[in-house]
């Protein structure tokens, strides 16, 4: 589906105005007018395209403010900006860990970090679900090998639950393991100045790599690497993602610079947002519709058979809500689902309105028992 208008609380599709219920825009911000004005002043001064990858000519002032203003933002030495969550991950992993390494991956680790983790050459051990007995298992039996990464999402992309860091810290401390945490959809949304989730956990000092995004939370696009200087400085040179790509347009990087300005300035948007968030949860849950293990502003409406998920994604765009659903092979067999998340740009309106939606469609039998009306 085409949507005809900028992100917000509500938007067109397909010439129909409806409740967005689906966006990574947490915060509100990409459609906030001090991003749009930052973006225009940047092209006026530098024109639109970077012109080259950031190790020939495509390096702007505005690319250095952005490193030096995530680094400060994440607490960590330095910070390298890349094209997207999925070019940081297939960059950065490889270059951490090759042939005779050895990887540790959640088994529901997002898709980027999957590919990243094959294109590596180590030998990779994927670990059940948040298991970390299996993972202190697999640290003992590669104590041989030359480098061990563990490597998790800060957030799970499709469930919304939170990775046991402090555990993960632990391990990778004890057994000598270097721990890299993916924190797209944390960025600006957990701990208490929105740092993610080592900031959530207090850990800060304690997790040597840490990656985000700037197209979620932030409002705007691309993605960073955080942590010690020596290790962004050997990432700069060997990740190929970063050598081999024209670098991310000026402008990009000015809205994200005035993204983090708000981040920093207004923290009553991540308090509207987790209000939203207990606000819709507490109401599925009284409508009787399961969420899994949801901790965060993705809230995962389990429905399990593919076709009824299907079903009830597309009674609730005929009802005014966008969310569609989500199926294999990115979830689990069974365990489709209606991925919704909200925003700190709802009302309390707006999340009534999807709750008496989704108590339409429970009581038309879209979500009974795990099976869609036929």
């Amino acid at each position: 589906m085409v949507v005809e208008s900028g992100q917000g609380p509500w938007v067109t599709v397909e010439g129909r105005k409806v409740l967005l219920l689906c966006s990574n825009d947490y915060l509100g911000l990409a459609g906030h007018p001090a991003l749009a004005s930052a973006a225009c002043s940047a092209v006026e001064r530098f024109g639109f395209g970077s012109g080259a990858s950031r190790l020939i000519s495509g390096t702007s002032p505005l690319h250095e403010e952005l490193e030096r203003r995530i680094a400060a933002f994440k607490g960590t030495e330095s910070a390298l900006l890349c094209n997207s969550g999925y070019a940081a991950n297939t960059g950065m992993i490889p270059s951490l860990a090759g042939a005779g390494d050895a990887i540790l991956s959640d088994s529901l680790n997002h898709a980027s970090i999957i590919d990243g983790c094959r294109l590596s050459r180590a030998q990779v051990h994927v670990y059940a679900h948040k298991d970390m007995e299996q993972v202190e298992k697999i640290l003992k039996k590669t104590a041989r090998a030359g480098r061990r990464l563990i490597v998790t999402d800060g957030v799970f992309s499709m469930d919304g639950d939170l990775a046991p860091l402090p555990e993960l810290c632990s391990l990778a401390e004890k057994h000598g393991a270097v721990l890299m945490v993916d924190d797209a959809h944390a960025t600006g949304v957990l701990g208490g100045n929105g740092k993610g989730t080592v900031e959530h956990f207090g850990l800060q000092g304690k997790v040597p790599v840490q990656m985000g995004t700037l197209g979620k939370a932030l409002g705007s696009f691309g993605a960073y690497v955080a942590g010690d200087g020596d290790v962004v400085a050997y990432l700069l040179n060997r990740s190929r993602s970063f050598i081999f790509s024209t670098s991310l347009p000026p402008a990009v990087c000015a809205a994200s610079i005035a993204a983090l300005d708000i981040v920093e300035a207004e923290p009553e948007r991540r308090a509207r947002l987790w209000h939203n968030r207990e606000r819709f949860v507490q109401g599925l849950h009284a409508i009787g519709l399961r969420t899994g293990d949801s901790e965060s502003s993705i809230i995962p409406v389990i429905v399990g058979d593919s076709e009824a998920a299907l079903s009830a994604g597309a009674a609730l765009f005929e009802g005014g809500v966008f969310a569609p659903a989500i199926r294999p092979p990115t979830v689990a067999d069974g365990s489709a689902r209606i991925r919704t998340t909200v925003m700190a740009s709802h009302s309390d309106e707006d999340i009534d309105e999807a709750l008496r939606m989704f108590s339409r469609l429970k009581s038309e039998g879209y979500f009974t028992d795990g099976s869609a009306r036929s």
